[in-house]
This record gives C-alpha cells, sequence and structure tokens, in this order.
C-alpha cells in the first residue's frame, strides 16, 4: 500500500471529488483492512468471533436496540483493533528499536483493544442475563 503522500501529493489532496473521491477513499479502506487481515491474528480472531456472534444477536436481542447494541459492540472491537494495528504500524516504521515512548504508544493502543472486549463482553451479558437470567 502506498503512503498517503505518494498517493494523494504533499498536500495531502488528492484531486477527486463525489464519486472518484469515495472510490478511492473505499480502495484504500480495502487495502487497510486486508493488510490488516494479512498481518494480524488478533484481528482475523475478532473477525471470526464477529462472524459467530453477528447471527446471534438477531437470536439473543429482542428489540432492534437490543440488536444493535449487540452488533455495535463488535463493530467497535474490530475498529479499535484496526487503530491499534494502525498506532502499531506507524511506531514499527519509525523505529524497531526500544524505546519508551514507544512501548507506552503500544501499550495504550492495546488497552483501548482490551476495553473494547471488556465493553463486549458486559454488553452481551447484560442482554444475555436479562433475556435467559428469569
Amino acid at each position: 500500500m502506498q503512503s498517503p503522500s505518494i498517493r494523494t501529493g504533499r498536500s495531502g489532496k488528492s484531486g477527486k471529488t463525489g464519486i472518484a473521491r469515495m472510490l478511492a477513499a473505499t480502495r484504500y479502506s480495502i487495502a487497510g483492512l486486508t493488510a490488516t487481515w494479512q498481518r494480524e491474528a488478533a484481528f482475523r480472531q475478532e473477525i471470526a468471533l464477529t462472524l459467530v456472534l453477528a447471527p446471534l444477536a438477531f437470536l439473543i436481542g429482542r428489540t432492534g436496540v437490543e440488536r444493535a447494541l449487540l452488533l455495535g459492540t463488535c463493530l467497535l472491537m474490530l475498529i479499535v483493533e484496526l487503530l491499534n494495528s494502525a498506532i502499531e504500524t506507524v511506531v514499527d516504521r519509525l523505529s524497531l528499536e526500544k524505546h519508551e515512548l514507544s512501548r507506552v504508544a503500544k501499550d495504550t493502543g492495546s488497552a483501548a483493544v482490551f476495553v473494547s472486549l471488556v465493553l463486549t463482553a458486559v454488553v452481551w451479558g447484560v442482554i444475555a442475563l436479562d433475556r435467559f437470567g428469569q
């Protein structure tokens, strides 16, 4: 995948507007998803988990809001993992030598993933208990 400066020029503006811009942005997004899929086992595991949980959301959730919460937490988990992977990639791009700030950046990204997983577990647990706990 090309860096944004190569893709769009020095100013960060591609010159594309409307549908051409949306199509280019979609291609860049697919490239990011593909790169993360290829490089990050955690992302592949979370995709697998989401594929299992998504159909269950329609069985466990009684209302549209419950289903949206169940599915939304899965998508949020994937979003946070993508952002964490981006942080790790940038840190590794800058330098592979050990540095305290690099460790903090990576640990903070990891903590964000952990919090998103806890949120997913809590939301699924609360809704499942409400549904099956009585």
